[in-house]
């Protein structure tokens, strides 16, 4: 251990863990079972100033330093080899104010334990579709969930950041104070500091209609057309969700001799008043043969939480964005999507429709926001044996796709390998993006990310 870790670990009030600890081997697991890094300490901050002297740390030694909150990271970006990983999963305090409707969240929360302190005064802000993942990695890449279309992305319902820069300094990033890092933080990932503290605008969300439903795969092709067709269109704003490449699942309200057959699905959300659920779902319905289906009433962080992964599975996976969905593209789906090599393994394609194109294009730094749908291709598996195969799977589909797709892809989707396509993922935002990392910071200590390295 070299002495300079030594003097970083006496000053921390938080708990240090490193390599022969107890608890280690443990500590440095993260979502992605495919991960398998050794850092050289793992620091769960006990404060702010923790936080600092961490950044500082790596800032003067020009040691990899990994942020980590909810450890959902495909890429493993929550870890590294030889480095700090900065866990703030001690830091998960949660505040609401009902009367002004917002809510802040500490850098550690996850989306469930934010959807739980709002949903107790029936508000809820925009989140993913996972209650496991951090708040922190799914905001700062933009923020795509069921309540999209009708509230916008996540980071269009941020109103503050309390951040540590790469300095160590602590600062308010707000429309008012330094309205160019808060630009940035708005998608463009963890290039720009550690949030410690997010500030949410809420809204009246609490019972919702929604849930899972399968067609047959043979009808996909149709399936799908219909469904980017409705939500690129007529849909009212208040019905998110996703279309999915999955195989029958060995749920109860799918038939037992079609578990495990490749179907499409569609796994919505109404927003808007729960007596009008059915009929708000019946053109969803209509656009296929029913396999089965789930849906109902339920409180909205039931459906946040109701596709939770365990930690440790196999992951690998791919993005894009889809501005138009043309006939090339729906056989590109059509032929690659049943051949999902597991069960947890899917495409999805998420509408972010409605009012994600109510903001100006770049009032954020979220890039390709006039795009209509984003892609993710996710092989998800369990044994080491199988991963040539589900790997395959996943960049045939990709291959497959991309040609009728956008260049860049959604970062929270993305893999370590599409790190080089960051100007793509940005689009006309990349340019300043750079320029505002060179301001806060210059030396790129927040590197392990898709990056974004400063302009210059």
């Amino acid at each position: 251990m070299s002495s300079s870790l030594e003097r970083l670990i006496a000053q921390v009030r938080g708990t240090v863990i490193t390599e022969g600890d107890d608890g280690y081997e443990e500590a440095r697991r993260v979502y992605n079972g495919m991960i398998d890094k050794r850092p050289g300490a793992i620091i769960r901050p006990a404060d702010r100033d923790d936080v600092s002297a961490v950044v500082r740390f790596a800032g003067e030694t020009g040691t990899d330093l990994s942020i980590r909150g909810g450890s959902h990271s495909v890429p493993g970006f929550g870890t590294n080899d030889g480095g700090v990983v900065l866990d703030l999963s001690s830091m998960r305090g949660v505040r609401v104010d009902p009367e002004n409707r917002t809510a802040r969240a500490e850098g550690g929360c996850t989306w469930g334990e934010l959807d739980d302190a709002t949903h107790e005064f029936g508000l809820a802000t925009v989140g993913g579709v996972v209650s496991t993942t951090g708040i922190a990695g799914l905001t700062l890449g933009g923020g795509i969930g069921y309540l999209t279309r009708s509230r916008g992305l996540t980071v269009d319902n941020l109103v503050s950041a309390e951040v540590v820069t790469a300095s160590g300094e602590l600062v308010r990033a707000s429309e008012d104070e330094h309205p160019d890092l808060f630009w940035a933080l708005r998608g463009g990932g963890g290039n720009f500091g550690v949030v410690v503290e997010f500030e949410y605008r809420l809204h009246p969300v609490d019972t919702i209609y929604g849930g899972p439903l399968f067609f047959e795969g043979a009808e996909a092709r149709d399936v799908l057309e219909a469904f980017t067709s409705y939500m690129a269109g007529d849909a009212p704003r208040q019905l998110g969700g996703f279309f999915t490449w999955q195989l029958g699942p060995a749920a109860p309200f799918i038939p037992e001799d079609r578990h495990g057959e490749p179907m499409c699905g569609i796994v919505a959300c109404w927003s808007g008043p729960p007596e009008e659920g059915e009929t708000a779902f019946e053109p969803v319905l209509a656009m296929g043969s029913v396999v089965g289906h789930a849906l109902g009433p339920m409180p909205y962080p039931a459906l946040n939480s109701a596709f939770d992964l365990p930690h440790g599975l196999r992951h690998y996976w791919k993005a894009n964005f889809v501005a138009d969905v043309t006939d090339d593209l729906l056989d590109a789906h059509r032929a690659n999507g049943p051949n999902a090599p597991t069960l947890e393994s899917a495409m999805h394609l998420h509408a972010m429709t409605g009012a994600v194109h109510d903001a100006r294009a770049h009032s954020t730094a979220f890039g390709n926001r006039d795009a209509s749908f984003a892609t993710v291709i996710a092989g998800i598996w369990t044994d080491a044996d199988d991963d040539e195969a589900n790997i395959q799977w996943v960049r045939d589909y990709y291959a497959a796709t991309s040609p009728f797709s956008r260049a860049g892809g959604y970062i929270n989707f993305q893999s370590e390998e599409e790190g080089d396509h960051a100007e793509q993922n940005y689009g006309p935002t990349y340019a300043r993006l750079a320029e505002i990392k060179r301001t806060y910071d210059p030396d790129n200590v927040f590197r392990v990310n898709q990056n974004i390295p400063p302009a210059g």
